[in-house]
């Protein structure tokens, strides 16, 4: 069985990042590499995540979609894929494939991006900006 990873904050779980995961596990058995608490602070700002690492973890582990959860502190998965060699990496098509970290590594495959299921939208209808 192919492994197909794909990575993420997942801060706040929305429809897009369940059709990623149901499309990523159409494909084999799915890891999610999950950023840390950490890492999301310094993507996100400090103001994130919303929920903690151990709650999103949490979250993915319970979807039927994902097989294995991988939290990582770095600002990219790169070391996790390089120990893991997954038949495939996922990621929105609001990416650049040589953006990917991995790209070097197996074969990226862009899903489709749907702006209006995203995060910041999600966000954005709760008040926040």
């Amino acid at each position: 069985m192919k492994t197909i990873f794909t990575n993420g904050c997942f801060d706040i779980i929305h429809r897009s990042h369940l059709e990623l995961l149901r499309f990523c596990k159409s494909r084999g058995r799915v890891v999610v590499g999950l950023n840390s608490d950490t890492s999301v602070k310094c993507l996100k700002g400090d103001s994130r995540p919303f929920f903690t690492q151990q709650d999103r973890k949490f979250m993915l582990q319970s979807c039927i979609y994902v097989d294995e959860v991988i939290i990582f502190n770095q600002e990219t998965p790169y070391e996790i894929i390089k120990d893991l060699k997954p038949s495939i990496i996922v990621k929105g098509g609001d990416y650049k494939v040589e953006d990917i970290a991995g790209h070097d590594i197996a074969e990226v495959v862009l899903f489709p991006y749907n702006k209006n299921n995203s995060t910041t939208k999600s966000l954005a209808k709760l008040g926040y900006s």
